[in-house]
Formats: C-alpha cells, structure tokens, sequence
C-alpha cells in the first residue's frame, strides 16, 4: 500500500466501526504512526500512541496494591491498579508502535491486551481501536519473532514509500520547493537505507532536512554525506531558472520552458508553490499550454488543486477553471471536488 492507500483504509475501518486489530508493517523514516495518527484526526477519534519497546511488562498491566482486611478473621487481598496512560473512556485509537522490538515478555503482555481487550482488571472501552506497527527484519531493526497467536489476530497491512504521497504531504507542511523539487527528480532518495552510514534519507529524515535548509545549516547531518552532496549540485540548477515571478503576473510570453528534467521539476514545484491566487493559476497555466506537454501540465494540475484544497480555496480555483475549456480539460478528473 501507498501511505495515501493505507490512509484510506484505515479510515474505512473507524467509519465501519470494525474492531479488528490491525498491524501495520513498514521499513523505518516513512511515517507509519503518522498516518495512524492523521487518521484517528481525520474522523475525530482520541490517540494514544504507546512505544512498547519503552515499557515493562509492569507498566503496562498495572501494580498490586494491597487491600487491608477489614477485620482480623478476614485475609487480606492485592488489587491491580491499571496505569493511567490506558483509555477510560471515548473513542479512539491505542496505538502499539515498535511492537515487534519490544522483548517477548512484553509482547505476552500486549497480547492478551490485543485478543482478550483486557488485561488484569483493566478492560479496553468497546469503542476503542487497537492497531500495531514494526518495522521488518530486513530493515536491521533489532525485532523479535511476534507469537504466532498474536499474528493471527491482526490485519496485515504493508506500506511502502511513495513520492507522489511525500509531496502531497511536503506541500502541506510548507516543505522547501528546493528539497520537493529535488526528490521529483531523483525520487530513489526519498527512502535509501544506508546500513554503512548513521545518517540517511527518509521520509522522516528529509523533513528534519528542510528545517536546516530553512536555517541554512547543512543537511548531511539528516540525510547522510551522499544524498546531501546530490542535493547540494541540484541547487545549480535554481541559477537557471526561468523568471517565476513574471510568469504568475501572466508576462511569460518570450520565456521558455526549461530542456533539463532538473530545472523542469524546479519550475513546476516553484510555480505550484508560489501560485496563491487563482488568477495567478490561470496565468501559470497559459503559460505551461504554449510551451510544455500535456505530461508536465497534469504534475502541475494534481499538485495546485491538492494546494488549493488545503488552503481551503477550492472555490476561487473553480470559478477560474470554469471559464477555461483547455484548464477543464486538464482538470476533468477534479470536477467534482472543485465544485463542492
């Protein structure tokens, strides 16, 4: 699955009510409690986000507490008191990240709590989810074998890098264009595990890149030394850039498209990045229908109304792309979203 396929899914799951456990299996950096997280958000559920690798089987289960006798004939009992971190009450997702590095005594622990919905005198609220993510052994992550009866009791669903959902998300979070850009060019990059090195690019890793490129500190830090110097020699292509500024104003008749896929994908992140208003997308778009193919027209097409859906202006972008038959046509598979 995609992250925007996995989404989907799981936000099937809370429509449905369904209260199948679900694990989420994936290589480290690529966002798995974010995308469980974004959509407990989505469909206004509670989320609980518990590293199991970080607990004790005590912290999980609960302390004995001893309950005095209340006269000298009776025996005295232990009553376990469950942590406070649990869900009492609501709907939400309990969420057990790194459950597959966490030791087997916890993993006994957590099963019980995943096929009974309790454990001690603790029971899981009927209108909460539990979900799972690991990472997989090929990915060196120090896991253990999860026991089979556990396994059994899952969903299984396996998610993978995917560019196209990156830039989705990068464009949201206001990510550089510069490091956007890039990653269209050279999308290999966006996820490259370097068991040599400490540093490597990730998902996760490039957005910790963009805020030291925000504060113009080096990335290899983030990223590794070898991504970082292919990113670094990509930044020439910004010194021939074409004019962005005059094409928005809608004054790019003698400017040309660019004929280096590098400096292409800069131009088409920058416009969709800088584009705020709907005019200005209008004039982008005249531009792009003199002077590139239908190919590059459509990355820009996908990336604007994403844009625009996000900054809640959907409606601006659909009074301009009526009037326009050629933008229509480029925009036919967003009808129904603009118009709503």
């Amino acid at each position: 699955m995609t992250p925007s396929q996995l989404t989907a899914f799981l936000e099937r799951l809370i429509s449905e009510e369904l209260t199948i456990s679900a694990m989420i299996w994936g290589p480290p950096g690529i966002g798995k409690s974010s995308i469980v997280s974004q959509a407990a958000k989505n469909k206004g559920y509670d989320f609980i986000d518990l590293r199991l690798s970080q607990l004790a089987p005590t912290d999980l289960r609960g302390l004995p507490v001893a309950i005095h006798p209340k006269s000298k004939t009776e025996i005295g009992i232990s009553k376990w008191y469950p942590p406070e971190f649990l869900p009492k009450a609501g709907k939400g997702i309990l969420f057990l990240d790194e459950i597959n590095m966490a030791p087997p005594a916890m993993q006994g622990v957590a099963q019980q709590l995943i096929l009974d919905r309790k454990i001690g005198n603790y029971r899981v609220p009927k209108d909460w989810l539990i979900w799972a993510a690991g990472n997989r052994k090929e990915d060196r992550a120090s896991v253990f074998e999860m026991p089979t009866p556990l396994n059994n009791r899952f969903l299984h669903l396996d998610v993978d890098v995917n560019f196209s959902c990156f830039k989705s998300h990068a464009l949201k979070k206001d990510l550089p264009e510069e490091i956007i850009s890039f990653l269209g060019f050279r999308p290999t990059l966006l996820h490259k595990v370097n068991f040599e090195e400490k540093a490597w690019p990730s998902p996760r890793s490039w957005e910790m890149a963009s805020n030291l490129f925000k504060l113009n500190l080096p990335i290899n830090t983030a990223i590794g030394d070898g991504a970082a110097e292919e990113f670094n020699s990509f930044l020439n292509v910004y010194k021939n850039l074409p004019n962005l500024a005059q094409i928005i104003k809608g004054n790019g008749e003698k400017i040309n498209f660019p004929k280096q896929v590098s400096t292409q994908w800069a131009t088409i992140t920058g416009l969709t990045k800088r584009a705020d208003k709907a005019e200005e997308v209008k004039e982008v778009f005249q531009w792009l229908f003199k002077n590139t193919t239908p190919e590059w027209i459509q990355v820009f097409a996908s990336d604007i109304v994403a844009n625009f859906k996000e900054k809640k202006q959907l409606t601006s972008l659909a009074k301009v792309v009526m009037g326009d038959p050629q933008m229509q046509k480029y925009l036919k598979n967003y009808q129904e979203l603009i118009i709503k």
